[in-house]
């Protein structure tokens, strides 16, 4: 019923030559007038999101006359359509919109491509109770009042009261549409308090200041809660040394501490004792790779693992979000559930890096650069050996004479220069490549 009246006030503006435009909510709703449309014979072009290439073609003839035009309420905003010549005396651009949109904005906004610039024009909405707004947001006030003013299908009713409640719905859509906003904005806080913390973490080494002092708090940190893990509530009765120094070796396997060294130390002790070994294996990174590489393994081990974790983090943020909201149904806040569980997991997500960190700085291995002595072997092979001069008769029989070469000793320094033994460079069984 509203779609053929829809189409009768078309016509009717046709016959004295003025252009038409109707705004639709949605594509299909546009296609459909557009079938109904040409079931009459009425020319019209349709303005939407899949004519976007011809968009300023059909807005230029939209305000000729008896122009038919059907436009969405993303197509065709913010233009002024010129009338053609007599329109203006004919009654100007008339607006039809086969629906009230859920913001009074937009309905304003189709309004206002009629009467601009002192042109003449005209607006008519028409609503139905089967509308979108209507079902979700029109008080069963409206059926009644459609009752008493009007029984048959497709009469039209114009009534002031209608109007306003048609308005009172739009103003519920317009507030339940900010509620969801602002609890995006509640929600994206959460997630913005995290980033601050990490991109300020990641701008730091970026930037490329000192990381050994925020590392080495990470190793006292990590040796710590291996201490505070076996010795829980400060009893050193009870102990089990060998589990802890297990976690321990774990954490630093390059170290050369027995068991027997911390076996009955009380927790004081045993603390000092664990991080002076730590330094001693930490040096021993720093001496394979240099001062100044120590640094730049340092810059590049704590960025590759805030971004690694991080990304993992907002999968998991993600995950939580979604799930959240059933929160409600045991009478609790989703919100505030969001909130809590997301800093349990932010906590979880520095802890990890911490771990991390340590782990893979005790790991760490420089990359022997072996293809230089490869191809320097390859150069030495592809020159002609020495020839003997001649042999006891004097007579050089073209033969050469085989090389001597020395053999290196396992703790002889390797010949590649780099001043460690043999065994432990290019002797060693495989090359040691970097974690």
């Amino acid at each position: 019923g509203k779609f053929n009246a829809v189409i009768a006030d078309i016509e009717s503006k046709r016959e004295v030559g003025r252009p038409v435009l109707v705004g639709t909510t949605s594509i299909e709703t546009s296609e459909h007038l557009s079938e109904l449309l040409r079931g009459r014979g009425i020319e019209h072009e349709v303005l939407n999101a899949k004519q976007h290439e011809r968009e300023a073609a059909i807005v230029a003839r939209a305000g000729q006359p008896a122009a038919v035009t059907i436009a969405t309420n993303m197509a065709g905003r913010g233009t002024d359509i010129v009338l053609g010549p007599g329109v203006a005396v004919a009654g100007g651009l008339h607006i039809i919109g086969t629906e009230r949109h859920e913001a009074r904005r937009i309905d304003n906004q189709l309004r206002g491509r009629a009467g601009r610039q002192g042109d003449p024009g005209s607006t008519r909405f028409y609503v139905s109770l089967e509308d979108e707004l209507m079902r979700r947001f029109g008080s069963a006030r409206i059926g009644g009042l459609m009752d008493r003013f009007g029984m048959e299908e497709d009469v039209p009713i114009e009534h002031g009261v209608i109007s306003k409640s048609i308005e009172n719905a739009q103003v519920k859509v317009e507030g339940h549409n900010f509620d969801l906003r602002k609890h995006v904005v509640q929600y994206d806080d959460v997630m913005n308090k995290h980033r601050e913390v990490i991109f300020r973490d990641r701008r730091e080494v970026v930037s490329g200041e000192d990381m050994f002092d925020r590392v080495w708090e990470m190793v006292e940190a990590e040796v710590a809660s291996v201490v505070d893990a076996h010795f829980g509530d400060g009893r050193d009765t009870h102990t089990d040394y060998e589990e802890m120094y297990r976690s321990y070796g774990a954490l630093i396997p390059t170290t050369d501490l027995d068991l027997e060294a911390i076996e009955g130390l009380p927790r004081d002790e045993l603390a000092d004792q664990l991080i002076d070994d730590a330094a001693a294996a930490y040096d021993e990174v720093e001496e394979r790779f240099g001062e100044e590489n120590m640094r730049k393994v340092e810059r590049h081990v704590m960025l590759a693992v805030i971004d690694r974790l991080w990304i993992e983090h907002l999968t998991a943020m993600d995950e939580l979000r979604e799930g959240v909201g059933l929160q409600a149904y045991g009478q609790k806040d989703p919100l505030i559930v969001y909130k809590t569980e997301g800093f349990k997991l932010f906590q979880t997500l520095l802890d990890h890096i911490q771990h991390d960190v340590v782990r893979t700085m005790f790991r760490v291995q420089p990359v022997v650069a072996q293809q230089p002595i490869q191809t320097q072997l390859t150069e030495q092979a592809a020159k002609p050996s020495p020839v003997s001069r001649g042999s006891a008769n004097g007579s050089d029989n073209g033969k050469p004479e085989p090389r001597r070469v020395k053999k290196v000793g396992a703790n002889e320094p390797c010949p590649c220069g780099s001043g460690r033994k043999f065994k432990h460079c290019h002797g060693a069984a495989g090359s040691k490549v970097l974690v």
